[in-house]
């Protein structure tokens, strides 16, 4: 027989017996996407890194006193405007409040009223869906972009600029999937085109959309080239150290704590 190594705080991998002795209070969602990522990255890698990540951030957290638990990785993001890449699976933002809607609905009638969405894509915005949540459900919920929690760390990559499939995600990768990043020789150089709209493009609070077909002809942003396993354990690390205390602290938190205010529905 087989040794028994499932971990109580993954839900993908417990039992009843261990869940019922958890006693969670607090649920982690992570959420990516399947997209491109240059020529030498997964399609996975956001669900690859926001999986790891909810790993090892709860597992750390429930090890200093929390009762956290991991749901399943949502692998589908909004990216519409990456379809123009050959087996890109995008979520509209409406699917993406109705499968919200419907997980938020499960963890309150199991009395569970406190939900973070570790998010590992840019293209995902759920402020808005979060707003109608709570107004709908007693149930508290945070957002968390995690590539962005540990500014710090990422002083120690050569190449900080862009956001996609640049030094920092494969660094990651590096780190966490090796086996599944093809030689960086293979990789574009991640130039964006520049805007031919210079006020548009340079304005502070002005956004719009990027045709990725149009933004990048690799469709990755930032130079990959300079990326290794080190950096990358070094910036998952920081990353871990920054959500672990916030699960902990969600968790040890009672109603009435503000901002942890959850209202009864009526």
């Amino acid at each position: 027989m087989s040794e028994f190594t499932a971990r109580p705080y993954v839900l993908h991998e417990a039992n009843q017996a261990q869940i019922k002795q958890l006693r969670p209070n607090v649920a982690v969602l992570p959420w990516g996407a399947t997209e491109s990522h240059n020529y030498h990255l997964p399609y996975g890698t956001d669900v690859v890194q926001a999986t790891r990540v909810g790993e090892e951030a709860v597992g750390r957290a429930n090890a200093m006193g929390a009762r956290c638990l991991l749901l399943p990785t949502v692998p589908f993001g909004n990216d519409n405007v990456q379809l123009s890449q050959m087996a890109t699976i995008t979520m509209r933002t409406s699917t993406q409040q109705a499968v919200l809607n419907d997980v938020v609905l499960s963890l309150v009638m199991q009395g569970i009223d406190r939900l973070v969405i570790l998010n590992g894509h840019g293209g995902n915005e759920f402020s808005p869906a979060i707003r109608d949540m709570v107004l709908e459900h007693p149930i508290f919920i945070v957002r968390i972009n995690f590539y962005g929690v540990a500014p710090e760390a990422l002083k120690i990559l050569e190449n900080r600029q862009g956001d996609h499939a640049n030094e920092q995600e494969t660094s990651l990768m590096l780190h966490l999937r090796p086996e599944w990043v093809a030689p960086l020789e293979t990789a574009g150089d991640g130039a964006e085109t520049p805007s031919k709209m210079l006020k548009l493009g340079s304005t502070p609070n002005v956004w719009y959309p990027r045709d990725w077909a149009a933004s990048s002809k690799d469709t990755g942003h930032g130079d990959p080239h300079k990326a290794t396993a080190a950096k990358g354990q070094h910036v998952f690390d920081a990353i871990v150290t920054t959500l672990a205390p916030i699960l902990v602290e969600l968790s040890a938190a009672k109603n009435g704590d503000y901002p942890y205010v959850v209202r009864p529905r009526r």
